[in-house]
């Protein structure tokens, strides 16, 4: 079998898999997100934090909660590392110091997860599994939650409500992700991930030295790194090391991991707005872009000239061999369109169109499908825009699910797909006129360029993924991501949330025959044209220096 072939295959096989679990997966998170009923667990922590349940939050309220629970997640995920010497567990790692803890700390709860260190070699098992996964389980479900409150937005009218956030984030947690993860880590370990609490123990002699491991309860971490489009590793060497990613079935179980919540909350969005063409509507949206990028991204990796391409059958520079180009490449276009960040492969290594698809990915502002919560709150976002453009076109105040977009949504909106280019045009843009950063720097030119462009991109985007050929592991880039990571999370959710509030307020439009008919084809395909005109507007500068400059010289 042609490895071409092979990895149509397994296309086929993953489509067919998020197929069938599309329908109950999201009508099961829509009665999660509906229900009335709280279960005794629920209510013991609900006790335990001081918070009623029941009550219905606005926006500021609900923006509050969100805020204050992140800023006490990131104090304590950056203490936990500054004590981890004294800690039971730490298998004799020290403290980690003050810039990194706390780049590491705004990564785990900003749901980016980036890393500029070796996980094996500096997280102890009390850091790592009450710190790090917890913070995997947390900041997926307050994702959730923003998506389901924007949902609500758009579901309810005559109101400020948005729901409570503290029943979103601990339904989101109990009932969704934690079941799912106990079933996963269970196949993971069939698979041959490793689950244990083991010390470094030596593996054996390799060329006159030996090499040493730690254990770790790695297919626990493993699942919700995916689910969670989370992202970081156990090990260094992330999804492509054995320990986490041992087979090919385990790397197909993680990409459909990585893809599972995302593509269904749309059919809970159309379940909780009471109009499921809607939802079919985003969905296709998401799932023309994510299957032109995968078909673009196995392209250009089989499609490589020069002997060595010949010999091995494309670009497999960079790609573990138990997996192959195909597999690589569609594991490389789910991570980086999603908020995960996992890698199976070395990013650095595909070719420079390759990594231009990579950046390209994030900079859409990963909404295809996009990071659980997150992509189907981006998305809309660009649904609302692109209503707005259509409406400009024909002269009427346009109209997105019964509700009016007028001046003060559109603000929000365009405050909204604002804030993360900023971010990432100018940290690049110091980094490449300062002397220190640049210095960090493994590579020259376009390639070079690249490396910086896609560290800011992925930290502003929440992504968390590297080309790895940078040195980010310095003051300046634990502390610049590390800022570009918290603003790139929490400022936009400033302004989904008072879009919601804006849009409960209202009262229904009532549908006319001059109503923009938004769950039509011709509807998906505005938004698709909008999401790539406004990222190529935005980015094409940049692009054009970096992965495009490169991949037209090679």
């Amino acid at each position: 079998m042609s490895p071409v072939l092979a990895g149509v295959l397994q296309l086929l096989a993953l489509i067919a898999a998020l197929a069938l679990a599309y329908r109950p997966l999201g009508d099961y998170m829509a009665r999660v997100y509906s229900s009335d009923k709280h279960y005794k667990p629920e209510k013991w922590i609900y006790k335990a934090i001081g918070a009623n349940p029941s009550a219905e939050m606005r926006w500021p309220a609900y923006l509050r909660a969100v805020l204050a629970f992140s800023a006490v997640s990131v104090l304590f995920l950056y203490a936990l590392q500054r004590a981890q010497g004294i800690l039971p567990g730490s298998l004799g790692f020290v403290a980690i110091d003050p810039d990194q803890a706390f780049n590491t700390a705004a990564s785990f709860v900003s749901n980016t997860n980036w890393q500029s260190y070796y996980g094996e070699q500096a997280m102890g098992h009390v850091v790592q599994t009450g710190g790090l996964a917890v913070q995997n389980f947390v900041s997926a479900a307050v994702g959730m939650a923003v998506a389901v409150a924007l949902v609500r937005g758009f579901a309810r009218s005559r109101t400020g409500e948005l729901g409570n956030f503290w029943a979103d984030l601990v339904r989101g947690v109990f009932r969704i992700l934690l079941p799912i993860s106990v079933i996963g880590a269970i196949v993971l370990v069939a698979c041959g991930a490793i689950q244990n609490f083991a010390g470094i123990h030596e593996v054996g002699q390799f060329m006159g030295g030996s090499q040493q491991w730690n254990g770790g309860a790695v297919a626990s971490q493993e699942v919700i790194k995916e689910l969670g489009t989370n992202g970081g590793g156990y090990f260094n060497a992330n999804s492509s090391h054995p320990f986490e990613n041992p087979n090919p079935f385990s790397n197909l179980f993680e990409i459909f991991l990585i893809l599972l919540i995302p593509f269904a909350l749309t059919r809970t969005f159309g379940r909780m707005v009471g109009n499921l063409r809607q939802g079919y509507a985003i969905l296709a949206t998401m799932a023309t872009i994510w299957l032109g990028f995968v078909a673009l991204m196995m392209w250009t990796e089989f499609a490589g000239n020069g002997p060595a391409f010949d010999i091995a059958g494309g670009a497999m520079e960079g790609k573990e061999t138990r997996f192959g180009i195909a597999a690589s490449s569609i594991f490389s276009v789910s991570t980086t369109l999603t908020s995960t960040g996992a890698v199976n492969s070395f990013h650095s290594s595909f070719t420079g169109l390759g990594g231009g698809i990579q950046l390209l990915g994030m900079q859409l502002g990963e909404i295809a499908p996009g990071g659980v919560g997150s992509g189907l709150y981006g998305m809309l976002i660009m649904a609302i825009i692109a209503v707005f453009i259509a409406g400009l076109m024909v002269g009427r105040t346009p109209e997105y699910l019964g509700k009016k977009i007028g001046t003060r949504e559109i603000k929000f909106a365009a405050c909204y797909i604002l804030i993360t280019p900023a971010l990432v045009l100018g940290f690049t843009a110091a980094a490449m006129a300062l002397d220190t950063p640049a210095n960090s720097m493994t590579n020259t030119g376009a390639h070079g360029f690249s490396e910086i462009l896609y560290a800011y991109t992925s930290g502003a985007n929440n992504n968390g993924s590297a080309f790895a050929g940078l040195n980010a592991d310095t003051q300046w880039f634990n502390s610049t991501i590390g800022i570009a990571m918290l603003l790139g999370r929490f400022l936009p959710m400033v302004f989904v949330l008072a879009l919601a509030g804006s849009l409960a307020e209202q009262k229904p439009v009532p549908e006319t025959a001059g109503t923009l008919r938004t769950d039509k084809p011709l509807y998906t395909g505005l938004l698709v044209g909008t999401i790539l005109i406004v990222t190529g507007l935005t980015y094409f500068p940049a692009l054009a220096l970096g992965p495009l400059a490169e991949g037209l010289a090679s």
